[in-house]
C-alpha cells in the first residue's frame, strides 16, 4: 500500500525531492516543491474525513495533486479521489493514502502533477533562412 511514508520514497527516488514542513501549526503537512522553480507538485496532510464531506470523524493521511482539469471530473467519481483540499477544485485532486486508490495510479497521478507544475520550455518559432 502507497501510504505517507512509501509515497515520500517513492517522490525522493524518482524525483530527488524531500518533504519539506513549513506550517509549524501543522507538523503533519509536507510540501514537496520542484528544485527549479519552487512550485509545489504534492502535499501531503493528515485531515479529518469530515474537512472532505465525509461524515466521519476519523483521520486519514491524503495527498494534494495537480490535475489536468478535463480529467478532474471522472476521477472524482472514483472511491478515494475527492475535489483537492483548501486549493482551486478546478486543478487539484485530494487522494486518500489508506489503500483505497491503487498504488500505480497514484504514482501516475504524482507524475502528472509533476509535469503540470515543472518548468515550461518554450519553442522559438522562428525560421532560419539562407
Amino acid at each position: 500500500m502507497l501510504n505517507r511514508k512509501n509515497l515520500s520514497t517513492f517522490i525522493s527516488e524518482i524525483y530527488g525531492v524531500e518533504a519539506e514542513y513549513p506550517w509549524i501549526k501543522y507538523p503533519g503537512f509536507a510540501v514537496y516543491r520542484h528544485d527549479s522553480n519552487k512550485k509545489w507538485f504534492a502535499v501531503v496532510m493528515n485531515l479529518n474525513k469530515s474537512k472532505l464531506g465525509l461524515s466521519s470523524d476519523e483521520t486519514v493521511d491524503v495527498v494534494n495533486l495537480k490535475c489536468d482539469p478535463i480529467m478532474i471530473g471522472s476521477l472524482l467519481k472514483e472511491k478515494g479521489i475527492f475535489p483537492g483540499y483548501h486549493m482551486n477544485k478546478s486543478y487539484w485532486i485530494t487522494v486518500f493514502l489508506d489503500g483505497s486508490v491503487e498504488d500505480e495510479k497514484i504514482k501516475w497521478l504524482v507524475d502528472l502533477s509533476y509535469d503540470l507544475t515543472n518548468v515550461k520550455i518554450k519553442k522559438n518559432n522562428c525560421f532560419l533562412s539562407n
